[in-house]
């Protein structure tokens, strides 16, 4: 199955900009309709745009609330037949009605291996705590922080060398993978 995708992103990104490029030569069959941002500065939006992708910003502080913020989000997608959403870096939790309105149409990348570390300082925690493997873990996103259905993960070891700042760059190069892994599992799940 050929997926239309959507990206939501809130910074550089990164993982954004690896599937733009695994989309561009082949290596998934998907192709990415619209990159939207919450954040106005997102770097990641002059990157997808010089791609020339349809970009579009969606501020969440411009909303009274965030059903109204996401009802917005929603219809954007729908309109662009967005039928899988990638979260890339987005750092809005998402509430249980869009959640439940997207079921199972939304993954997210996150830089530890599931159930350890949800949430902000993942490797600074691993770290801290001297762990001797961490990873990355891509997911179906509820409205609950990193706690979706596990979809695959990638292991890295972490050295007595490591400290945040290497392990973080060892995790984004195996998130790249993972990532394209997992879209191209999913499209050939749904053929």
């Amino acid at each position: 199955m050929e997926y239309k995708l959507g990206i939501l992103i809130s910074g550089e990104g990164t993982n954004m900009l690896n599937i733009i490029q695994a989309c561009r030569n082949g290596e998934i069959q998907s192709k990415v309709v619209t990159v939207i941002s919450n954040n106005p500065k997102a770097l990641g939006l002059k990157k997808a745009k010089a791609h020339g992708v349809n970009i579009k910003v969606i501020d969440d502080k411009k909303f009274n609330n965030n059903a109204e913020y996401e009802i917005k989000l929603s219809d954007y997608l729908f309109k662009n037949k967005v039928n899988l959403i990638c979260l890339a870096g987005f750092m809005k939790i998402l509430s249980k009605r869009f959640t439940d309105k997207w079921n199972q149409k939304i993954i997210n990348i996150h830089p530890s291996l599931l159930p350890a570390f949800k949430g902000l300082n993942t490797h600074k925690r691993a770290i801290d705590l001297n762990v001797k493997y961490s990873g990355c873990t891509v997911h179906f996103a509820t409205n609950k922080v990193d706690s979706g259905k596990i979809i695959d993960q990638e292991i890295v070891k972490v050295l007595p060398t490591d400290d945040e700042f290497s392990l973080k760059k060892k995790i984004l190069m195996k998130e790249h993978k993972l990532y394209i892994k997992v879209i191209k599992k999913m499209e050939k799940l749904n053929e």
